[in-house]
C-alpha cells in the first residue's frame, strides 16, 4: 500500500441526463401516440417517436465523447479505475439479492401460501 496521495477526479456536472430524460420522453409519448393513432393513420407518432430516437443516439454518441476525452486526457487515476470496478461488484452483488428475494418471494407464494 502506497501513500502516494492521488487526486479524486470529479467531472463537471453533464447536461447529457438531460438530454437524455428528454429523450425518453419524446420515445414514450412517441410510442403511445402510434399506438393509439395506428388505426387513424396518424402520423404524428411514429415522427415524434423517431426524433425521440434521434436524440438518444446524439445524447449517447455525446455522454460516451466525453468519458473518452476524459480517459485520454489521464483524468482517471488507478484509485479512479478501482471505484469503478467497485462499484460494478456493488452492483453485480445487488442484482443478484435483487433476482434472490424476487424469486424467493415468488417460491414462497407457489408453494406456502396457498392451500392445498
Amino acid at each position: 500500500m502506497s501513500n502516494k496521495h492521488q487526486a479524486y477526479y470529479v467531472p463537471a456536472q453533464s447536461h447529457w441526463p438531460l438530454v437524455g430524460a428528454i429523450a425518453l420522453f419524446f420515445i414514450a409519448v412517441g410510442a403511445g401516440l402510434t399506438v393509439q393513432t395506428k388505426d387513424t393513420g396518424g402520423i404524428l407518432g411514429p415522427w415524434v417517436l423517431a426524433i425521440g430516437m434521434v436524440i438518444l443516439l446524439v445524447m449517447l454518441a455525446g455522454w460516451f465523447t466525453n468519458v473518452v476525452q476524459e480517459s485520454l486526457a489521464g483524468y482517471y487515476t488507478d484509485q479512479i479505475a478501482r471505484s469503478f470496478r467497485q462499484g460494478m461488484s456493488w452492483f453485480i452483488f445487488s442484482e443478484v439479492m435483487f433476482f434472490g428475494a424476487f424469486f424467493g418471494a415468488l417460491f414462497y407464494a407457489r408453494m406456502f401460501s396457498v392451500p392445498c
